[in-house]
């Protein structure tokens, strides 16, 4: 059983090493570090001026095989703005979640980026609450978002844009997060709020 287990493993891993070989022919501006890991196939875009760095020892976690919960979709790297991107530092694990940058979205150090994470930093249309009918040709202006380092962040959590979450904070599973959280401490909900501080 192991053996199979091993196996198994080994042809996720293979796969993921396959699509950053293809990624990095096919995107110049994407940076990849040392060990860094792509398990199973992620979903990467960027436009011509746009970039994506990853740090080493990154993992971007695609596949739900041995993982402690169901991940709905592959992990999403999305930098499709006027020179915008996305910084992951090093050690951060990120898994089935979607990253969209229109601006720039950098996530730190040693951080744990659970399964269903929605982080984007535009909204994609402005509210338009006089002439609602027009929502839909509009664009809002993105505002980028910072989470520090040592941050983890629970599954099914959506970071809206210009938010900040400083260093060693925790955010508990399905929060909506906006605006800036403080350091080592506990915050959640939907808004979210500070639950407990250390």
């Amino acid at each position: 059983m192991k053996l199979i287990y091993l196996i198994i493993q080994f042809y996720f891993h293979c796969k993921g090493m396959c699509f950053m070989v293809l990624y990095r022919m096919l995107y110049p501006q994407l940076s990849i570090g040392v060990n860094v890991v792509f398990k199973n196939q992620p979903y990467v875009f960027l436009t011509n001026k746009s970039s994506i760095v990853l740090a080493d020892n990154v993992v971007i976690n695609s596949s739900n095989f041995g993982y402690h919960i169901n991940m709905y979709q592959p992990c999403k790297l999305m930098a499709d703005g006027n020179q915008s991107k996305i910084v992951i530092g090093k050690n951060t694990r990120v898994h089935g979640s979607c990253i969209h940058a229109q601006k720039k979205i950098t996530i730190g150090e040693n951080c744990l980026i659970a399964a269903n994470c929605q982080i984007i930093d535009s909204n994609a249309h402005c509210l338009q609450m006089k002439n609602p009918e027009n929502r839909i040709h509009t664009i809002d202006e993105a505002r980028e978002i910072f989470i520090a380092d040592n941050v983890w962040i629970g599954a099914g959590t959506t970071v809206l844009p210009g938010t900040t979450i400083n260093h060693g904070s925790v955010i508990s599973a399905n929060s909506v997060v906006k605006g800036i959280v403080p350091a080592n401490c506990l915050f959640g909900g939907n808004p979210a709020k500070l639950l407990k501080q250390y």
